[in-house]
């Protein structure tokens, strides 16, 4: 069984401001001890409450900063909520920040291991996909090389095909992932939508609004932190488009 319940939840962080100071304004507030860079708190979620079960495939959508990459992370477990209720049924595969963990003075095969074990991978079942890995991310004889020698592209090809090689219960993911070259980003594709026919449950954040409409089962809109809409794709993709239509139209 795979479920996800969110229960009002919020998330609030406290991030301090910085701010460049004159030597004048350094030694004056030095003196009164009054800090340079006063904490802001940013209530980031507000309220959520939300259940998917099994079998349903959720798309989230919404403006820049309206809080759909810190849902995705208050789901696989990397943020716990401030207040409210998460609960989660199943084993959480995440296709974002696929590049965590990495060694940049240990080579590629070291790291395949490290990657693999933050992913949940025991020694024995990561050794049964290390060929597997190597093999879809083409690096060749550069796995034997320090990571840090890598090209960006080379990297990402590498931590996608860690990433990729799970057997999904649940699987979230962050926006469409752009891997290597042309031909790289069709074997990557195929890939994605193999994981997401076997996952028994997928949460994805997308802009790109018709993918949203042929993936999911079920939309909604979050807007600065809160669900403004829930509902079947193609009407809250419908909705959406209708609300900042004003907008594109002006500018």
């Amino acid at each position: 069984m795979a479920l996800i319940e969110l229960d009002q939840v919020h998330l609030e962080f406290k991030v301090r401001q910085f701010k460049r100071l004159t030597l004048k304004e350094f030694v004056i507030r030095g003196m009164f001890s009054r800090s340079a860079n006063p904490v802001m708190h940013v209530h980031a979620l507000k309220g959520v409450s939300l259940r998917v079960t099994e079998g349903e495939r959720l798309g989230i959508l919404g403006h820049n900063g309206a809080g759909k990459s810190t849902l995705l992370k208050l789901l696989a477990g990397v943020y716990p909520p401030t207040a409210g209720q998460r609960r989660v049924v199943g084993r959480i595969s995440s296709l974002f920040d696929i590049a965590l963990g990495f060694e940049p003075d240990s080579n590629g095969w070291d790291n395949i291991f490290n990657r693999g074990y933050l992913q949940g991978e025991t020694p024995q079942s990561i050794r049964g996909k290390v060929d597997q890995i190597a093999e879809f991310s083409e690096l060749g004889q550069f796995l034997d090389m320090p990571v840090r020698y890598y090209s960006a592209g080379m990297m990402v090809r590498l931590a996608f095909s860690i990433a990729t090689a799970i057997e999904p219960e649940i699987l979230i993911v962050d926006e469409v992932l752009s891997v290597g070259d042309l031909a790289f980003q069709q074997k990557a594709a195929r890939r994605i939508r193999e994981m997401m026919a076997k996952a028994r449950l997928i949460v994805m954040v997308s802009h790109d609004l018709e993918s949203l409409i042929n993936l999911s089962t079920r939309c909604i809109w979050l807007d600065h932190g809160s669900i403004k809409l829930e509902g079947a794709p193609a009407e809250v993709v419908h909705a959406y488009q209708h609300y900042f239509a004003p907008t594109a139209a002006a500018a």
